[in-house]
């Protein structure tokens, strides 16, 4: 059974980029061929929960002042509209037209890059509780014994107003908090990552909850955190990367 991830996506240019997060990502692709993919990313943010229903997602390139060979990329993956409409059902969400923003198709470039693997976005909803969040991932934890792989892309650490150079080190402030998520992940301590807004450093980390809330609906789907995955980029995004078997 494939477990569900959470995915720090980092930049969109890494996409691009050569380095130890994109080279990590290029190779775990290769671990599962799954049937399909459903993806909660940090960039769809909405009040109520939404599911995409489109055949064929559009690359949504949501954001600005990069280069130009990062807007012509293009991830056309398809999309499952009966899957949409099954999580529609089964989740009490409104399925609407929806291309793949940075958060789903930057990772899923360099994991999937045939881009022949259907993919199905659910949205953020932001009225939601830590709580509700989770909740979802529990309710999407059955879509894993069906070959599906249940994604949360935001980012463990992102504080984008202290970026620095790409390889500069982690901040002692970085760490503090990275390494207390890893901590408690490790320990199973559901609860106190619930209340995660009061670890250490949490605020400076996270200005806006968005990039952390998709690990909450990876952990609900799915059991015990191995972290595969760590690195930083530009000092204060933690790249790291979790699968819940």
């Amino acid at each position: 059974m494939l477990p569900s991830l959470f995915i720090s996506h980092g930049s969109p240019m890494l996409a691009l980029t050569p380095g130890p997060a994109h080279d990590f990502l290029r190779q775990l692709g290769k671990e599962w061929r799954p049937a399909a993919i459903v993806v909660v990313s940090a960039h769809w943010e909405s009040r109520q929960l939404l599911v995409s229903s489109s055949a064929r997602p559009e690359t949504i390139h949501d954001f600005g002042g990069f280069p130009q060979a990062l807007f012509d990329c293009q991830y056309p993956a398809p999309g499952e509209p009966a899957l949409a409409m099954r999580l529609a059902r089964e989740l009490n969400a409104i399925p609407t037209e929806r291309g793949l923003d940075h958060g789903a198709w930057v990772p899923l470039s360099l994991m999937y890059p045939e881009a022949n693997i259907p993919v199905v976005s659910l949205s953020l909803p932001v009225t939601w509780s830590n709580s509700e969040l989770m909740a979802l991932g529990e309710k999407l934890a059955v879509l894993r014994k069906e070959d599906i792989l249940v994604i949360g892309s935001g980012s463990l650490t992102h504080n984008l107003m202290e970026l620095q150079a790409l390889k500069a080190p982690m901040p002692a402030w970085v760490g503090e908090f990275a390494d207390w998520v890893h901590a408690r992940l490790q320990a199973d301590d559901r609860t106190a990552l619930l209340d995660w807004q009061r670890a250490p450093q949490a605020r400076r980390n996270h200005p806006t909850p968005e990039h952390f809330q998709p690990l909450l609906v990876a952990m609900g789907a799915g059991g015990q955190a191995e972290r595969l995955h760590h690195s930083v980029e530009h000092g204060v995004l933690a790249m790291d990367l979790y699968a819940f078997a």
